[in-house]
């Protein structure tokens, strides 16, 4: 899963990590740093200018007069300079560093561990910083785009691993966070069809509201999560994942009320928007909810003026190739692509 929601798998050296069975998310996230790391230590590690204060005999860059003079250092016939170096020792790689000095602590096998300790020795000019005060308010460009996956990574580390007060020890635990992993559960189903699927469209646009006086004010954005397309279907495919997949209404479960006005919203005014358009359609919508511990698993398809709406679950708790299997029908079943 992971794997697909940071696209490694279109790059050779991450194919192992596509079929390797990993004991937990500790090995695989260490797998996977490792390989980019590798991979990215053969092109260069990213440099930065990073600001330097020395107190020197020789200049260099800009003299701070008034520390000289504060510290009695220009009495010492020394200056107090301020400069900067192109060095690696700059943000992004201090956040790795800091990331793999957890994983290093951590109960990963021997082999990873070596692997891993030998990749910093090419960080050894890089500083450690508190993982506590990383900003991952993070702007990529040209020269640092491949950084991208690896600080995913390493934010899903520093963000899932605890200090155990027990010998000084690190575990790693459960993702509670619900808006993060729907965040990477929305990403990996929409990687996977851009992946497995070329022949459809999949991307995640917003749709636009169909009003009868463009009057929007106020009105909340229709972001989709995963849309499908394929010549004259669409199917809006909304990922959810909660500790809950249904709700409690007096005796009995259903569908949780407003995951399914949102997705009928949805449907409607895509279809709207063929329509005014001009355009052959035929759009239906899909609940896809992560399975549960719940008794009561949604596996339900209804038709609501006109469209097909449906509610599945996915078990992510089983052999890949069967998570795959699921995916597979949905797009296969839908599309006629069988």
């Amino acid at each position: 899963m992971l794997s697909y929601a940071f696209k490694v798998l279109k790059n050779k050296e991450y194919k192992k990590v596509e079929t390797e069975d990993f004991e937990d998310p500790t090995e695989l996230f260490s797998e996977i740093l490792i390989i980019a790391l590798t991979k990215q230590i053969k092109q260069g590690l990213v440099s930065d200018y990073i600001d330097y204060t020395d107190t020197t005999s020789s200049i260099k860059g800009k003299i701070n007069i008034t520390e000289s003079i504060n510290s009695q250092s220009i009495l010492k016939k020394r200056l107090n300079c301020i400069y900067d170096e192109f060095s690696p020792n700059c943000y992004l790689n201090q956040i790795i560093k800091a990331t793999s000095n957890i994983l290093l602590k951590s109960n990963i096998s021997k082999q990873r561990h070596k692997k891993l300790k030998r990749l910093m020795m090419y960080f050894n000019d890089v500083d450690l910083i508190d993982v506590n005060s990383i900003n991952w308010q993070i702007r990529y460009d040209r020269n640092n785009q491949n950084y991208q996956m690896i600080i995913g990574i390493c934010y899903l580390v520093i963000n899932g691993f605890i200090q155990s007060k027990n010998e000084g020890k690190v575990k790693l635990m459960d993702f509670e966070d619900e808006q993060k992993m729907h965040k990477l559960y929305e990403k990996f189903i929409l990687n996977y069809y851009k992946k497995e699927y070329p022949k459809l469209k999949v991307h995640s646009p917003q749709i636009k509201w169909e009003l009868d006086d463009d009057y929007s004010h106020m009105l909340p954005k229709m972001q989709t999560d995963i849309v499908l397309s394929y010549e004259d279907k669409t199917l809006i495919i909304d990922a959810k994942y909660y500790g809950t997949n249904t709700q409690k209404y007096w005796n009995s479960q259903t569908i949780n009320s407003s995951n399914l006005y949102q997705i009928f919203t949805y449907v409607k005014n895509k279809e709207e928007n063929l329509r005014r358009e001009n355009i052959p359609h035929e759009v239906s919508g899909m609940l896809l909810y992560a399975k549960t511990n719940q008794k009561t698993q949604p596996d339900e398809d209804y038709l609501m003026s006109g469209n097909k709406i449906s509610v599945k679950t996915l078990n992510l708790n089983q052999d890949f190739n069967l998570i795959k299997e699921k995916l597979n029908n949905i797009a296969d079943t839908y599309f006629d692509l069988k």
